[in-house]
């Protein structure tokens, strides 16, 4: 558990605008290391048999231009694919997403000792009444709890049976911790400290409900 504390306190995590095809966008922006080479990190984010062991089952043609989806989550389209530095990919979520409203990138860049420096970038179109009320911790305390599988993945290692370990004592702390620490990425992003509060205590009920 300790680990994974650490690994969690580890990472920065930024609140930004940006742009996707439908518009201006929230973007989440999630950096941190994982030691493994440039080339493992790909290829444990891109293929299919590796990504069902660290994340969810994904079917589809996973090449430029092709269509994924994975198993009770999200789809879309991969737009761009640039081995090994680069992944870029529309997500939507649920029948009534639209094309062009949610983007998720990817960057990779070697290390100095061998490791990986990792950036994501969730772009999204988001409700009005939604982001108020969760903030950006609705996003990212799911790509928190996501990418901690992957560092136990790349140390060859497992969380096990998702639905387990989202359940357990372990995954509630992380999720406690994660919906605070995107709640400092929201006040240092300018948010209204009553509204950053309110959204920390919505997120934290939505992913540890009592």
């Amino acid at each position: 558990m300790k680990d994974l504390l650490d690994e969690l306190a580890a990472a920065h995590r930024e609140l930004g605008k940006g742009s996707v095809p439908a518009g201006e966008a929230y973007a989440v922006v999630l950096r941190r290391r994982y030691d493994a080479e440039i080339e493992d990190v790909w290829d444990a984010i891109t293929t299919a048999e590796r990504l069902r062991r660290w994340f969810l089952p994904v079917s589809g043609d996973l090449r430029l231009g092709g269509r994924y989806q994975l198993e009770g989550n999200a789809g879309g389209e991969i737009l761009r694919c640039e081995p090994p530095r680069l992944l870029k990919v529309s997500w939507l979520f649920g029948p009534e997403a639209a094309d062009g409203t949610s983007e998720v990138e990817v960057r990779l860049s070697p290390g100095p000792d061998g490791d990986t420096e990792f950036e994501l970038v969730h772009a999204a179109v988001v409700d009005p009444v939604f982001f108020p009320t969760y903030g950006p911790g609705a996003t990212g305390v799911g790509w928190d709890l996501g990418l901690l599988g992957l560092v136990a993945h790349l140390a060859g290692e497992s969380l096990g049976d998702p639905a387990e370990f989202e359940s357990s004592p372990e995954a509630k702390e992380l999720s406690r911790r994660s919906a605070a620490a995107w709640g400092e990425a929201h006040l240092a992003a300018g948010g209204d400290p009553e509204v950053v509060a309110a959204a920390v205590e919505a997120t934290t009920k939505f992913y540890v409900p009592s």
